[in-house]
């Protein structure tokens, strides 16, 4: 017996799938969003409490635009994780800077948060696969989760690179070794593959901002003095170019899709 036909807007899901420009643009997101922070608070001379507010209601408004589509837009997608790695990372900053909390005690903080959120989202959705975000409850726990992933990777790489004293170069490549790690028990030993995206997506916060700091931080400072501004600008350039190459491919998806269905 057929099932009755239906009227209602088929679901899609709201975020992208996980291929290798996934990560690249991810990649180049957290590591921008290292840079800019530092850019907007230090360069400008905004300070970390104004550019804090002012970044946070930009954040909000691309949450907005990001919520309306119902569905992967790329460029709302991909403008709000580089706003929410700006925020991420201004949060750690706040923090610590502001506060004196210590890195140890906000790395700590942050993974209670990320462990909580994914605690309520399972107990309350029975999954934390990004493949199944069609709906605005599922959505939040998303963003929530992303929003601590952020704040988890810049308290880690700073602990590591600063407070542990090894360095950027050596904490990227550590933190990037940990990622390799992760794939090969993905595709060797059949690691659960929402387990395994979690992890490569947490580690690539510190991996972004170890290797953000190198580039940016003067040589003294352990890094190779390009500065946050030029930084800031060839990653924001990458990931336009790259956002505007998944839109151009996703729109040749839909259409073929429509003219086999036209068939």
């Amino acid at each position: 017996m057929l099932a009755p036909h239906s009227h209602a807007a088929p679901s899609h899901n709201r975020v992208p799938d996980v291929t290798l420009d996934f990560w690249l643009i991810k990649l180049m997101a957290v590591t921008m969003g290292e840079t800019a922070a530092d850019y907007l608070a230090v360069n400008l001379g905004l300070g970390l409490t104004l550019t804090s507010l002012i970044m946070t209601g930009v954040l909000i408004v691309a949450l907005v635009l990001q919520f309306a589509q119902k569905r992967y837009v790329p460029w709302a997608y991909w403008t709000a994780v580089v706003l929410i790695s700006v925020v991420g990372t201004l949060i750690t900053d706040n923090l610590v800077d502001n506060f004196g909390v210590r890195l140890q005690t906000t790395t700590i903080a942050f993974s209670v948060a990320l462990v909580a959120t994914f605690a309520v989202w399972y107990a309350s959705e029975r999954t934390l696969s990004i493949h199944t975000i069609f709906t605005t409850r599922r959505e939040i726990f998303y963003w929530l989760a992303i929003l601590f992933t952020f704040s988890l990777g810049t308290a880690a790489g700073d602990l590591v690179a600063e407070s542990l004293d090894m360095g950027y170069l050596a904490s990227g490549l550590m933190f990037g070794g940990a990622i390799v790690l992760i794939a090969l028990a993905y595709y060797l030993i059949h690691l659960d593959a929402i387990l395994a995206f979690w992890l490569a997506y947490i580690l690539t916060r510190p991996l972004g901002a170890s290797f953000g700091d190198l580039l940016s931080q003067p040589a003294e400072y352990g890094g190779l003095g390009f500065g946050t501004t030029f930084t800031s600008l060839i990653f924001l350039g990458c990931i336009v170019a790259l956002v505007l190459y998944m839109t151009m491919r996703k729109n040749a998806d839909e259409l073929d899709e429509i003219l086999l269905e036209s068939d």
